[in-house]
C-alpha cells in the first residue's frame, strides 16, 4: 500500500526516455567535435552524481548521421550493460552510447530528476540481479518500457533529493579526506623507499643484514586440527576465508596446511594487483590460522631485537621486491605463481636501520595508518546511514515534514 499522496506510474509516462548510439568510428568527421559522449569508458564516472566529462566526444555530423541524440543537462542516465545499474546526471548537454538508457525530466511535472537518480541508486542491486548474459550482462529495452516507480508529490521529491544529495556531499568530502590521508601515507612510504635505495651506496641510515639472521622459517603442520583457513587480502592482510568469502574454499583435509600463530608472516608467491612479486602479510587478526603449503611462512628468530610494525611496513612498501626479482626464475610463472626457492628466499639481503630508528619510523607510519583507518570507518558509517535514510525516504516510511537542511548530516 502506497503512502498517502503517493502514486505508482510507469517511468515512461512521467519522463521522456531516450537511448543512445555510436556513430561510425570509421568516419573521422563524426568524432572529436566537442559534444561529450557517455560510453562504457566512463563507467568509473557514474554513481557520483553529476557527470561533467567523458573520455570521448562526437560531432554535430556524428549526431546527424546516427541515432545518437543530444540530451539536455539534467538528464538521468543508467548503464544497462557492463557496469550495469550505474547511474548519473548529465552536467551539460551530452549524447550517450547504446549501452545507456536516459530519462529527460526537464518537461515533467511529475518527476524530479534528482529524485529519479537516487531512486535508481537504490534499485541498483535489482538491476544487477535481473541482468542476463554470459560474457557481458545486460538489461533489454522491454524491461525499461515496463519499469514502474512510486512517486510522492513533486515538492516532496525535491526535498527528498536535497536531503540525499546532502548526504552524498558529506560522503564525498570524507572520501576526499581519506584520499588525502592515503596520499600522505604513500609519501611517507616513498621517503622510506628513498632512504632504503640510498643505502645501497651509503651505509647510513640502513645497514645490511641477511634475511635468515632476523627471520626463520615456519613449517609446522596443522597437527592441532585448526580449521581457520587464511587468505591474503590487500586491504585486510591475512584474513579468514570465512570472513573474506563468507565460506571456506579450502580442501577438507587441512592436515598438510601450515599452522601460523599471531605475529608470524606468510608470503604468497602469486602475482596480484599491487604486488608484482607477491604479498607478505603478518597474522594480526587471529591467535592462529592455517595457510596453504604454497605459502612461504616465517617468524622472528628468538632473541632478535626488531620492531614488528617496521617490518610490516617494510614488506608492504615493496622494499623486498627487487631482491625477490633477482631470485625468481625467469619464465617460471605458473598461473601467476613465482618460482622462489626457500634457501634463496632466506638468503635475501636486507637493508634495515637500527632498532630505535625502526621504532621511530614505525610510529610515524602507524599514526598515518590509524588516521586512514579512522577516516575509512567514517566513510562506511556515512554510507550505511545514507542507505538507511534512503530506504525510508524513497518508500515513504519517513515523510519529509521539514526543510532538507535540518535532516542533512
Amino acid at each position: 500500500m502506497l503512502p498517502d499522496g503517493w502514486r505508482r506510474a510507469r517511468l515512461d509516462a512521467v519522463a521522456r526516455r531516450a537511448s543512445g548510439h555510436t556513430p561510425n568510428k570509421g568516419e573521422p568527421s563524426y568524432w572529436n567535435g566537442g559534444i561529450k559522449w557517455v560510453s562504457l569508458a566512463d563507467s568509473w564516472r557514474l554513481d557520483r552524481g553529476y557527470i561533467a566529462d567523458t573520455d570521448h566526444e562526437i560531432s554535430e555530423e556524428g549526431i546527424k548521421n546516427s541515432s545518437a541524440v543530444l540530451l539536455p543537462a539534467g538528464t538521468v542516465v543508467l548503464s544497462r550493460d557492463a557496469g550495469v545499474g550505474k547511474s548519473g546526471v548529465l552536467a551539460k548537454p551530452m549524447a550517450v552510447s547504446q549501452h545507456f538508457i536516459a530519462w529527460d525530466c526537464s518537461a515533467s511535472t511529475d518527476l524530479h530528476n534528482w529524485f529519479l537518480y537516487h531512486w535508481l541508486q537504490r534499485e541498483k542491486p535489482e538491476f544487477e540481479r535481473i541482468a542476463v548474459g554470459s560474457t557481458i550482462k545486460t538489461i533489454g529495452l522491454p524491461y525499461f518500457v515496463r519499469l514502474e516507480i512510486d512517486l510522492p508529490p513533486l515538492a516532496e521529491q525535491q526535498r527528498i533529493a536535497e536531503i540525499l544529495s546532502a548526504w552524498d556531499d558529506a560522503i564525498a568530502a570524507t572520501e576526499r579526506l581519506l584520499a588525502n590521508i592515503r596520499r600522505q601515507k604513500a609519501d611517507l612510504l616513498s621517503v622510506l623507499l628513498r632512504l632504503h635505495a640510498r643505502s645501497r651506496h651509503d651505509a647510513r641510515p640502513f645497514h645490511a643484514a641477511r634475511f635468515s639472521s632476523i627471520f626463520e622459517r615456519v613449517a609446522r603442520k596443522n597437527a592441532e586440527g585448526n580449521d581457520n583457513v587464511l587468505t591474503i587480502s590487500a586491504q585486510q592482510g591475512l584474513i579468514s576465508q570465512r570472513d573474506f568469502f563468507s565460506k571456506s574454499v579450502a580442501s577438507r583435509d587441512l592436515s598438510g596446511y601450515t599452522l601460523l600463530r599471531r605475529g608470524e608472516f606468510a608470503y604468497n608467491k602469486s602475482y596480484s594487483t599491487g604486488y608484482p612479486f607477491g604479498a607478505i602479510k603478518p597474522l594480526l587478526s587471529y591467535e592462529a590460522g592455517v595457510v596453504s603449503s604454497l605459502y612461504l611462512c616465517f617468524k622472528f628468530r628468538d632473541g632478535v631485537d626488531a620492531d614488528p610494525d617496521f617490518f610490516r611496513h617494510y614488506f608492504e612498501a615493496g622494499m623486498l621486491e627487487q631482491e625477490i626479482a633477482g631470485i625468481a626464475q625467469e619464465g617460471a610463472r605458473n598461473h601467476g605463481l613465482l618460482n622462489v626457492g626457500i634457501d634463496d628466499f632466506f638468503g635475501l639481503p636486507l637493508r634495515v636501520p637500527d632498532v630505535p630508528t625502526q621504532r621511530r619510523l614505525a610510529a610515524i607510519l602507524n599514526t598515518a595508518e590509524s588516521e586512514e583507518r579512522s577516516i575509512a570507518v567514517q566513510v562506511e558509517k556515512l554510507r550505511a546511514e545514507k542507505r538507511a535514510i534512503m530506504a525510508d525516504l524513497l518508500t515513504g516510511k519517513r515523510r519529509v515534514r521539514r526543510q532538507a537542511a535540518e535532516a542533512a548530516p
